[in-house]
């Protein structure tokens, strides 16, 4: 196994939990919405091109594995690039933690900062968090690149699979219920990606994203609340991606 499975360990860990407790942003009608905003500001920062737009072209990647359809994402391209009339939104860090002292850091996407300001904080305090200032939690995180790959797609074996991600420049490689999570640099995440499409894995997630240096462990009422904190942030219309370092373990298996 590669260095620093213990982090990956503590990503999948969340990303067990959230499926477990069903709060999917498809499930909620809510993705598809995320995904076109995403896809409108990266256009507004690189032009309507995936080819030239590094950051459009994930977003489009997002979408597709979300099963958005082409249609609407054309749609939401020809709207940032003013062809259609639409929304303008700017993006938002909001950083804080949750009772029990774990970090967790906000990326949203608004066209009304005064009141996403007001519905974020209301969140961390109904819940027993707090909002901190800028940069107060985001050093505890790096950028890095995570990819999923559905194990029945791997038909070289483990070992093989193994050296063929270690030179493409993957950091990590952990496997967990029927699925290998593999975590890169952020510059090494897209040689990593076409890497495993040439070899026609199955990629159930591929996206960019932030995973803690370290974690936080939580149990009892605080890990509790700090759950109910988070889903309650990632049900927010105008969040985009919610990231924490707290370590549930076992305390939410009941």
């Amino acid at each position: 196994m590669l260095q620093g499975a213990r982090f990956v360990a503590g990503h999948s860990k969340w990303k067990n939990i959230q499926h477990r407790k069903g709060k999917q942003d498809a499930a909620k009608g809510q993705l598809f919405t995320k995904l076109a905003r995403e896809i409108a500001v990266s256009v507004r920062h690189g032009g309507g091109e995936a080819e030239t737009n590094f950051r459009l072209k994930i977003a489009i990647e997002k979408a597709r594995l979300a099963n958005m359809p082409t249609d609407n994402i054309q749609r939401t391209i020809d709207k940032a690039l003013g062809n259609i009339e639409g929304v303008s939104y700017e993006e938002i860090t909001y950083e804080g933690y949750t009772p029990g002292g774990a970090a967790v850091m906000i990326e949203l996407m608004t066209d009304n900062r005064n009141r996403t300001a007001g519905e974020v904080r209301h969140i961390f305090t109904k819940r027993g968090g707090s909002l901190g200032v800028s940069n107060c939690v985001a050093w505890m995180f790096d950028r890095k690149g995570v990819l999923e790959i559905d194990e029945s797609s791997v038909l070289c074996g483990e070992d093989a699979l193994m050296l063929l991600l270690l030179e493409a420049g993957a950091e990590d490689v952990t496997f967990d219920s029927g699925t290998y999570e593999v975590i890169t640099s952020a510059d090494a995440f897209q040689t990593v990606k076409e890497t495993l499409e040439q070899q026609a894995m199955s990629l159930i997630e591929a996206n960019i994203t932030f995973v803690p240096q370290t974690t936080t462990e939580l149990r009892g009422d605080d890990a509790r609340m700090a759950l109910s904190l988070i889903q309650a942030l990632e049900e927010n219309d105008d969040v985009q991606n919610v990231y924490t370092n707290a370590d549930f373990g076992d305390a939410l298996d009941d």
